[in-house]
Formats: structure tokens, sequence, C-alpha cells
């Protein structure tokens, strides 16, 4: 069979490319990675579009247009290219491929036509699930169940088996027709895995549902990225025929990739796209001494008031550094907590973060599952197979994670977020799937108080309907009080002024905040200076000793939030796209968590700083009455079989603990297990 000049002109031509092309240096990278592909075994050579454009227009744009065609040329031509250089290749590998990446083809999910289908696109988007890996049979040996002939031949005799499995009519041996049977170990294997790409959520279109694509990843292609991560992927779209087309059968297809080239973009922010023009008006706009007040009057402008909470809000969008050490992985993002009386603007702020954050997940409590804010495993329809399908958390990995209503979720739905939070994980184990996913992303949380408004006369704990468990990961948490006062006035006429249309002065647009946001997180790592580590030791160190001053003191400050110190004060070295945190920098970190801390982390009886009351729940007040009451129960149950409620009031108030808190003492300890009910008020220690 002559094989067209074509041809022949493809494959000396990629041999030539192969071996000539230098780049701006002058270098030939392209024989160091075979050299590399043959010295390790790999099965593929990453080509990059532009440097074959650069070389040869018509076989580049022959390449994208007619890729079934010249693609197996081409790998052949290596494959033949490769054993040239050493024949010892062919023992270990039979086939190599040409990876083509950074075509200019790029679509977006919901923009593909029947008019891309043949040919080689790019597409961005989320893998959200895969299967696990499975063998493909592409190229079958048969044998013809025939007395007279009974020999054995490779089918199909070119190329390779398509989806649907042909047999063939007659034997090409014999020119008999006849029954074939497939001898599994003499038949070529490769490993075969779908997989399903979604747009990414930024990208959908508010009231719209985000669009999805199977992909089909084959050979050295598979497990190379895991549910959560976000991809690039370049390949052919085809016509899924899951059963052969004969007389009557639908005239509706579905669409796949089959999987040219994949790249998983790691933490950068790759979404957004920053130009040399933007970088120059970004670093124009940090030159401003008072860049940071532009940036927290820039969040929610149209709200009126609330500074330190848009304060925090900024904190969170630009983070501090994650720190990888040897034995641990310490996180940098800012998880910050709004709990609020209704109708102070919580959800709108909320909404305005999820918009102007380059990567970011909005969810609400009541329409979350732990499997939805995590990991699912889902069963597939067809095969009955399971596999894993990333949730909220993965999906945000990178950016930030927006939960509204977070006191709405149940009990057992909350707890899934516990792990996302401190180790940024998701760990899974279900249906015999055992998974961990990252989960690095920022929790920005908000809710409503316990009793539909916040009550100043009762502690934190029972203000908000959340566990301490999860309070205590929390960096910075803020109470928005519906409060009637002198400033009312002006509220009234802000958002009236709002409403007629009037915009506030002095504000940066959501799209540039959101690239100087994106160009802070990539590209700023602020080391911590000498002058700004010794502010935060004394401010810590202080914190403390004021703790172990007496033995009645309570702890106003731990380590946990010596590190959320540390990341604040990173992150406010960024909004100023500095590189160094300088004192100023620490100053203002020391001063939001002050406020964190007389706000929230107060002991309503003492009115001390207790960091207790968000940490176990309990002020170290409240839990001094709880074993002075315990005691009581304990030396009243020696003389009698239990201790009687009035009997234990009375003692309790003697001890200076009033009757109404004594009560509410022993209900807690009843619902904790401390103590039983043995008789009908009449109490017991376990």
């Amino acid at each position: 069979m002559e094989v067209p000049s074509k041809q022949i002109d493809y494959r000396d031509l990629l041999v030539e490319f192969l071996t000539t092309f230098k780049n701006n240096n002058g270098e030939n990278k392209y024989i160091e990675k075979i050299n590399e592909l043959i010295a390790y075994r790999k099965k593929s050579l990453t080509i990059e579009f532009s440097d074959i454009l650069s070389f040869n227009e018509n076989m580049a744009y022959e390449i994208i247009d007619n890729t079934k065609v010249v693609l197996p040329i081409l790998e052949s031509a290596l494959y033949d290219y490769i054993l040239q250089l050493d024949p010892t290749y062919q023992r270990d590998i039979d086939r190599v491929h040409v990876r083509i990446i950074g075509i200019p083809r790029v679509k977006e999910l919901r923009k593909i036509r029947s008019t891309d289908v043949n040919k080689l696109i790019t597409i961005d988007g989320i893998l959200v699930k895969a299967t696990p890996v499975k063998e493909r049979l592409y190229k079958a040996v048969l044998k013809h169940v025939h007395p007279d002939c009974m020999q054995e031949f490779e089918w199909p005799e070119e190329g390779e088996m398509p989806e649907i499995i042909e047999m063939p009519s007659i034997c090409p041996k014999c020119g008999k027709p006849g029954q074939f049977r497939l001898i599994p170990e003499k038949t070529k294997l490769i490993d075969w895995q779908k997989a399903v790409v979604q747009e990414r959520p930024e990208e959908v279109p508010s009231g719209q549902l985000p669009r999805q694509l199977e992909i089909i990843l084959e050979d050295d292609l598979v497990d190379s990225a895991r549910p959560g991560d976000r991809v690039k992927v370049t390949g052919i779209l085809e016509i899924k025929q899951d059963s052969p087309v004969k007389r009557g059968s639908k005239a509706v297809f579905d669409i796949y990739m089959k999987v040219n080239s994949i790249e998983v973009s790691q933490k950068v922010l790759d979404e957004v796209t920053i130009s040399e023009e933007d970088e120059k008006k970004i670093k124009e706009l940090s030159k401003d001494p008072w860049i940071r007040e532009r940036i927290i009057a820039s969040i929610a402008p149209s709200i009126y008031g609330h500074w330190e909470i848009k304060e925090a809000l900024a904190l969170a969008l630009f983070g501090g550094v994650p720190k990888t050490l040897p034995d641990a992985r310490i996180r940098g993002d800012i998880h910050v907590l709004i709990i609020g009386d209704p109708g102070t603007a919580k959800s709108q702020m909320l909404q305005f973060i999820s918009r102007v954050a380059p990567r970011a997940v909005y969810t609400t409590g009541k329409g979350s599952t732990a499997a939805g804010l995590t990991a699912a495993v889902v069963r597939e329809k067809g095969t009955g197979e399971y596999y894993l399908e990333a949730g909220a958390l993965v999906l945000a990995d990178g950016g930030i994670a927006v939960i509204d209503e977070i006191d709405k979720m149940r009990e057992e739905d909350r707890v899934a977020i516990h792990e996302a939070m401190e180790q940024q994980t998701v760990s899974i184990a279900k249906a015999g799937i055992v998974a961990k996913l990252n989960a690095r992303a920022a929790v920005i949380a908000a809710g409503n108080p316990k009793f539909g408004r916040y009550i100043n006369e009762r502690p934190v704990s029972d203000n908000i309907n959340l566990p301490p468990t999860i309070l205590s990961r929390f960096d910075l948490i803020f109470i928005l009080k519906d409060q009637p006062s002198e400033q009312d006035k002006e509220l009234a006429s802000y958002i009236i002024d709002v409403h007629a249309g009037q915009s506030t002065k002095n504000i940066i647009d959501i799209e540039s905040l959101r690239k100087y946001i994106a160009y802070a997180r990539k590209y700023i790592t602020p080391k911590i200076t000498q002058e700004a580590k010794k502010l935060i030791v004394d401010f810590f160190v202080e914190m403390r000793k004021k703790s172990s001053e007496s033995p009645d003191s309570p702890i106003l400050i731990t380590p946990r939030q010596l590190e959320a110190l540390i990341r604040i004060s990173e992150a406010y070295a960024r909004m100023a796209l500095k590189t160094e945190v300088t004192r100023e920098d620490a100053e203002r970190a020391i001063n939001i968590m002050r406020l964190f801390l007389e706000s929230v982390g107060v002991d309503i009886e003492s009115g001390k700083i207790d960091i207790d009351t968000i940490m176990t729940g309990k002020p170290k007040s409240a839990r001094e009455k709880m074993m002075k009451v315990l005691e009581i129960i304990d030396s009243l149950s020696v003389s009698s079989e239990c201790a009687k409620l009035k009997d234990i009031l009375k003692e309790a108030q003697q001890n200076g603990i009033e009757k109404a808190n004594a009560e509410k003492l022993i209900t807690d300890m009843r619902k904790s297990g401390i103590i039983y009910e043995s008789k009908p008020e009449c109490y017991k220690k376990v």
C-alpha cells in the first residue's frame, strides 16, 4: 500500500520540528523532552501549539482541523523516531501519544455547538466526578472457530477497535464466515476512565444550572486529575453512540470529549486574566496611602456602616499566607462569622463577597447537606457503579466558601465542615471509596441569633445556635445588633440616597477590586518583620500574663488566636501589596482582634474577657459555679439516697449562686449526662 505524499510530509515535518526547533533562548527543549521520555519510559510528549505554529502554519492548522487523521500519523512518526534513538524502548512501550496544549480554540462549556463536533477544542472547568479506572479493548485477537481454519488474527486490521465492538463478517485468513472467539490473554487493552467537567461556579449565569460535559481519559491520562480540581482540557468532541445506529433508533445524540491533554491548575487564580495595563493600574492603586480604607469602603458600598465587619470581610478576601511544614500544613485562610439581628444586611454583604471574590461558592445552610458541602458518592445509572462527586467546599478550593443561614443547618450536616475549616481537607469513606480531597477555602458564614434577636444579658454560646467546636475555628466573630441610636437619621438618608441612585464617591469598582484581590493573592507573600513579630509576641504574652495573675483569672487568649493574628497582619500587608508585614499591620491586627474579644469573648457575669466562652462554650465563672453545684449534690447524696432539688437550691444560694442560675446549671448538667434524676426532683452524680 502506497503512503500518500501528504502523510510522508507530516512524518518528516514532525521529526524536523523536534530536531531543529529552537525557542527564544536558542535552546531545543523537545530533544530534552524526548530523552526524558526514553529514560523514564514515559508515553506522552507534550507539544505547545504556538511552537508548531511558528514552525509550520499549515501543519498547525491541519492538526486542529483534521486531528483524527493527522494525530495518528504524528504519533507513529514519533514512535519510529524514538525507536531509532533507542530500539529497547519497544520492549516496554508499544505506543506513544502526542499531546497538544495551548490551542487557540478555547470554548465555554455553555457555548459548545454542533460545529465543534470532530474538532480539537479546549474547555475550562471543574472536574466534578470520575469513575474508577477500567480497561478498554483496542486491539482484539480473534480465533475463527471453523474446522477448516482455526486461525488467529488481529482485529481490526487497521486502526483501533471502535466504541461498540464490531465482529468481522468473514475471516480475513480463509475468507469464510463463521463464529469468532476472543482470546483475552493476547488482546491489547488500554486504561480508560470517564469523568465529568462542569462550568466553574463564578461563570454560571444567575438562575441557570451549571452545564456539564462527559470526558474520556485514556492511557497515561487516567487519574491525572481528582474531583474538585480546576482543569483545562483539550480534546476532540465526538458523538456518543451507546448502541449501534439501526432503523427506528433516535436521531438525537449526546456528545462527549475524547481527551488529548489535560492541565490541572493548582491554587493559582487562573480565572482572572490580568493584562499589563491592569497590573499597572493595580500598582498605581496600591501607592495610595489610604488604599486599605478605600478597599474596605468598596465592600458592599450600598450598605450603611458596619465598618469592622466590612474590614473583616476584606481580610478574608485577601487572606494570609499558607505554610507547608514537614509535619503539618498551616492554613492561611481567615474564617469569619457574622451573627446578627434580622434586617441587618448580612445576606447582602455575603452575596457581594461571592461576586467580588475571584473564586467563590455561595450556599445556604437550609439547602445544604453534609454530602453537598463536602463530597458525595453517587451511583451511575447505566453501570450501577459508585463514583465520587465534589461538594461546595471542595469546589471552593483556593477561594472562598460563603455559607448563609449557618444556624439553620442540621447538626449532623454542620459537623462536616469541622475538618474543612482547620485541616482544609475533606475525608470521605463511603461505599468502599476512601478518599481525601483538598478544601483550602476561607469560610465566611452568617446566621441569626438563637432567640431571633441578640440578648445582651446572655453569653455568646447561649445566643448562637452553634457548638463551641465550630465557633472556636472562626478567626473573627462579629455580632450585628439592631439598636436604635443617634445615627438612625443618617442611616435612613443613606438608604434613600442609594434608592435614588446616588453613588458613593471614591470607591473601587467590582471588576478592578476582583483583579486587585487576584493579583495580591497570586503574587504577594508577605514576610513578618522583627518589629511586627515583637509587637504580636508582646501582646500575646501580656494577655497570657493577665490570665496567670491570680487563680481566678480567666484565659484571655490561646495560641489559636495568635495564629489568627499572624494571618490577619499578613492580610493587611497584602491589601497594600507589601512584601513585608510592618508594625502598622500588626497594630491593625491587634486592634481588630481586641474588638472581636471585647464584643464576643466576654464573660457576661464577670465582665472580663474570657476566650473560653467561644472555645468551650462556658466561661470560667460558669465552670466554677458548675463545680460548686456538683460538690453540693455530692455531699447531699452521702447522707441520703439522692440530693433533693430544694436542698440543692438552698445550699447554692448560701454559696452565692442565684436560684435561676442554679436551676439552669442543673438542667445543663443533666443534658450533658454529668448528673441524673434517680427520683422526681432528686439528683445524683453519674
